[in-house]
């Protein structure tokens, strides 16, 4: 029969050492995560948008320094570098933003030396993309309006040089759809918004899902003239 050998268990110092900070880093950890948990509450942060507002820094860079968003616009409102690259593609001249939102596209086409109609329907959200633009030191570059942009369209025709459709893509559930179509766009298919645009300009930059049915895309961009390129 065999011998049993005995295990020696003792932990050396340096072992016990490491383990303990371990230990630490998780409490420092959790303490950090319970503070920004009470940081989102303070400001009214809903569960809902938590990892949204994880990320506002992302979204405008000068939150703290006064930006106001509701609920629609932390999971709607355009990453501030991506609406940098829209607004690099303007070079001036007069920007119809036609579902404006919190304003985070009008303002970079403001700080772009452009002059923004900003339209959205919810009143709400002009007040709140007005206080974004202040922050941003650009509201006197852009003209807010509350309205409905396929009633005001024949009043602007002729009057943008480009227009901006960043529609609403229906919540962060679009994300769990595999081919989004443009049928699924808010408040009208994609389709009837870019024929409307058209009616404006000729120029139109239209900010998609990266999920995007991109046959429909190219269906789209050909009823340009000439047709529309497609960027990524």
């Amino acid at each position: 029969m065999k011998k049993k050998v005995p295990i020696d268990f003792k932990v050396s110092a340096a072992s016990r050492g490491r383990r303990s900070k371990k230990k630490k880093r998780r409490k420092l950890s959790k303490r950090r995560g319970v503070k920004v948990k009470e940081k989102a509450k303070e400001e009214g942060v809903t569960p809902l948008v938590e990892k949204y507002w994880l990320q506002r820094y992302d979204l405008f860079s000068r939150y703290d320094e006064g930006i106001k968003m509701d609920e629609e616009g932390w999971f709607s409102v355009t990453p501030e570098e991506i609406a940098v690259r829209h607004a690099e593609m303007s070079r001036g001249g007069v920007v119809i933003d036609c579902f404006t939102g919190v304003g985070g596209n009008a303002i970079q086409f403001a700080k772009m030396s452009c002059h923004v109609v900003a339209i959205d329907i919810d009143a709400k959200k002009v007040e709140l993309a007005y206080n974004n633009a202040k922050i941003y030191g650009v509201e006197d570059y852009i003209d807010f309006i509350v309205g409905d942009f396929f009633q005001l369209a024949s009043s602007l025709e002729g009057n943008g040089d480009i227009a901006f459709l960043s529609p609403p893509w229906g919540g962060p559930s679009y994300k769990a759809i595999e081919n989004f179509t443009l049928d699924r766009l808010k408040p009208k298919d994609g389709y009837s918004m870019f024929q409307v645009a058209q009616t404006i300009t000729p120029n139109i930059i239209m900010f998609l899902p990266r999920n995007i049915d991109l046959h429909q895309v190219e269906e789209l961009s050909w009823l340009s003239s000439p047709p529309l390129s497609v960027r990524d």
